[in-house]
């Protein structure tokens, strides 16, 4: 059997030539935590840098993003630190436009917004001050646009069928039962075809068996 030709006279390459190293291959896709012998910190500063040029984040977040890139933890508080100090990040600032975004945005209620603010590590303290710019009649006033949008849809639909996703729709966005069944009920009583079922909604019941606790 004839021998494997090889080009240029070179022989088979070996596994090293083959392999690209990992920290060569995070280099060229731009990873600074591939480059060892920079300093810690303008690593650590790099990182957080590209993390804010996405969008805003926590504390909790870049600390997260740090972490991850196997930044020290002293190296991580020393930078998070001195972003605090200048204003970098502030996660009081960051819940408020949070709030506000995702309530005008996307309708969200305050159980959601908080359990979001919660998940990226906004203390309970910001969480409520920032929470407290959202007045119960705004609250109130998101959730009968969110149903009255909705109703286009559910007009076809059951009055108990059309009842049901409403209220779950409204449930999902963190609206407590007792004002989505409220909500609900009047929008419903307001369409002809729909009013008789509405009449005998109870809200306050309903409200009791869905949070018994509350």
């Amino acid at each position: 059997m004839a021998g494997r030709r090889y080009r240029h006279g070179r022989g088979p390459a070996d596994s090293s030539q083959r392999d690209v190293p990992a920290e060569r291959s995070a280099r060229r896709r731009g990873d600074p935590a591939a480059e060892p012998s920079r300093d810690p910190a303008e690593l650590a500063r790099e990182i957080c840098l590209r993390q804010l040029a996405v969008r805003p984040r926590t504390r909790a977040e870049l600390a997260t993003a740090l972490h991850r890139r196997g930044i020290a933890e002293d190296v991580v508080d020393q930078v998070l630190d001195r972003y605090d100090e200048v204003g970098i990040i502030n996660d009081e600032a960051f819940a408020r436009a949070w709030v506000t975004s995702r309530h005008h945005g996307k309708g969200l209620a305050r159980r959601a917004l908080a359990g979001e603010l919660r998940r990226k590590g906004v203390d309970a303290e910001a969480v409520d001050e920032a929470l407290d710019e959202l007045d119960p009649q705004m609250e109130e006033e998101t959730a009968r646009a969110l149903v009255a949008r909705r109703m286009r849809i559910e007009r076809k639909a059951a009055p108990d069928a059309a009842f049901r996703r409403l209220v779950s729709m409204l449930a999902r966005k963190g609206y407590p039962a007792g004002l989505a069944i409220r909500v609900v009920k009047e929008a419903l009583a307001a369409e002809a075809e729909t009013a008789e079922f509405a009449d005998g909604i109870d809200p306050d019941a309903l409200a009791e068996a869905a949070e018994p606790g509350e």
